[in-house]
C-alpha cells in the first residue's frame, strides 16, 4: 500500500508540474502574441469587414501561427468620428483602420484626384493605380501611418426610394447624400444640392427624407440595407465611369509597425502593397457587384442605365470639378494637371493588363 501511495503520489506531483509547465508556457506565449486593434466604421455585417478585413486578419494570424491577431473594432466601438479614423491609426488610438481618409476634407488634396468624377471602371485597376499613385505623388499626405493597402470602389451611382430621374434636368433641387468634399462639387455641378455624410448616416437620411438620393457603391447594400431603403437605381451606361469614387485606406500606425520583430513585419509586408491593392479591389468589390444588384432586382427595384447621349451631357456638366481640382493643387505648389493625367495613365496601364 506505501508502495502503491508513493507512486501515485509521485504521479501527481508530475502531472501537477506538467499542468503548471503547460500555464506557464501559455502564459509566456499569450505575452508575447501581438494583438493589433483593428478600427472602422461601418458593422460587423459589412461588406468591408466580411470580404477584406477579417480574411486578412485570418491571413496573417495564420502565418504568424497565432503570433500576431487581430481585435476588430467596427461601427467606431473605440470611439470619435469615421473622419477622425486616420488620426486615431497615426495617434495610436487604434493599430490599423480601415478608413476614407477624405472624410477629414483638405488633408488629402493630391490624392483626392481619385475621387473626381469619371475615374475609373474596375475597382481592381483604379486600386492598384491608387497605391502606385500615392507612393510616388503623395505619401507626405499620410505621415505618421504606414499604408497596408489602399484602394477604389465600384464607382458611385444614384439611388433614390421615391424619386425616378432619368435626365440631368431632373436633378435640378434635389438633395443627395455625398461622401467628400469632391462628391459634392460633382453633385453640386450637376444642379443638385449635396448632403455630405459618412456611409452610416445614409439609411436614416434616406427614409426620413433629409435627403432626396444618394451616391453609394453597390459593395455598400448589405452594410446600409439599399435594396430596402431605395427602389430605383440611376446609373451611367453599361461599361461606362460612375459618378464619382472614394479613396479607402487600410493603414497602421507607424510606429507599431516600426516595433514588431521581424519576423512578424515580414508578414505585414508579404500581405501589403499592389497585389494586396488589387484583391481588395477586386473580391471587396468587383467580384460581389452582381450578387448585391440581383438582391436589389429581388426586391423588386426599378434599374435605369442613361443613354450614351445623356452621359455625354454629365460628363460635360462636370468638366468644372476637375478644373478647381487642379487649381487648388497648382495653388499649393503642386502640378494638377500633370497628376491628374499620372493618374488617368495608371488607370489605364493597369486595366490594359488585364487588372
Amino acid at each position: 500500500m506505501t508502495q502503491q501511495y508513493l507512486t501515485t503520489s509521485r504521479l501527481g506531483k508530475a502531472l501537477a508540474a506538467l499542468a503548471l509547465g503547460l500555464t506557464v508556457a501559455t502564459g509566456a506565449q499569450a505575452a508575447d502574441q501581438v494583438v493589433l486593434r483593428v478600427a472602422h466604421f461601418l458593422p460587423a455585417t459589412s461588406s468591408a469587414q466580411v470580404n477584406l478585413i477579417q480574411p486578412w486578419c485570418n491571413k496573417i494570424a495564420q502565418e504568424s501561427n497565432q503570433r500576431m491577431v487581430c481585435q476588430i473594432y467596427p461601427a467606431m466601438q473605440l470611439g470619435g468620428t469615421p473622419a477622425q479614423l486616420f488620426d486615431q491609426a497615426k495617434d495610436g488610438v487604434a493599430d490599423i483602420v480601415w478608413t476614407v481618409p477624405t472624410y477629414a476634407a483638405g488633408r488629402f488634396v493630391k490624392s483626392e484626384v481619385f475621387e473626381l468624377p469619371w475615374i475609373a471602371v474596375k475597382a481592381e485597376a483604379g486600386s492598384q493605380a491608387l497605391w502606385e499613385y500615392v507612393h510616388q505623388y503623395s505619401m507626405d499626405e499620410f505621415k505618421g501611418v504606414h499604408p497596408i493597402f489602399m484602394h477604389l470602389h465600384d464607382g458611385a451611382l444614384f439611388h433614390f426610394s421615391s424619386k425616378q430621374p432619368r435626365t440631368l434636368e431632373d436633378l435640378k433641387g434635389l438633395k443627395i447624400r455625398a461622401a467628400t468634399r469632391s462628391n459634392s462639387r460633382t453633385i453640386e455641378a450637376l444642379g443638385a444640392v449635396p448632403v455630405q455624410m459618412p456611409m452610416p448616416a445614409v439609411p436614416e437620411a434616406l427614409s426620413k427624407g433629409v435627403v432626396d438620393g444618394v451616391t453609394v457603391p453597390w459593395e455598400s447594400a448589405p452594410a446600409i440595407k439599399l435594396s430596402e431603403i431605395s427602389n430605383y437605381h440611376f446609373d451611367v451606361p453599361e461599361g461606362a465611369p460612375r459618378l464619382s469614387n472614394t479613396i479607402f485606406l487600410f493603414g497602421m500606425n507607424q510606429a507599431r509597425y516600426d516595433s514588431l520583430p521581424a519576423d512578424l513585419k515580414k508578414i505585414i509586408d508579404d500581405n501589403s502593397g499592389l497585389k494586396a491593392s488589387a484583391w481588395a479591389g477586386r473580391v471587396g468589390f468587383d467580384e460581389i457587384i452582381p450578387k448585391f444588384k440581383e438582391q436589389a432586382k429581388a426586391a423588386g427595384n426599378r434599374f435605369y442605365n442613361m443613354p450614351d447621349s445623356e452621359y455625354r451631357r454629365f460628363v460635360e456638366a462636370t468638366q468644372g470639378v476637375s478644373k478647381d481640382w487642379i487649381k487648388t493643387v497648382d495653388a499649393k505648389g503642386g502640378n494638377g494637371a500633370e497628376l491628374l493625367a499620372a493618374a488617368r495613365n495608371m488607370i489605364k496601364e493597369h486595366a490594359a493588363s488585364g487588372q
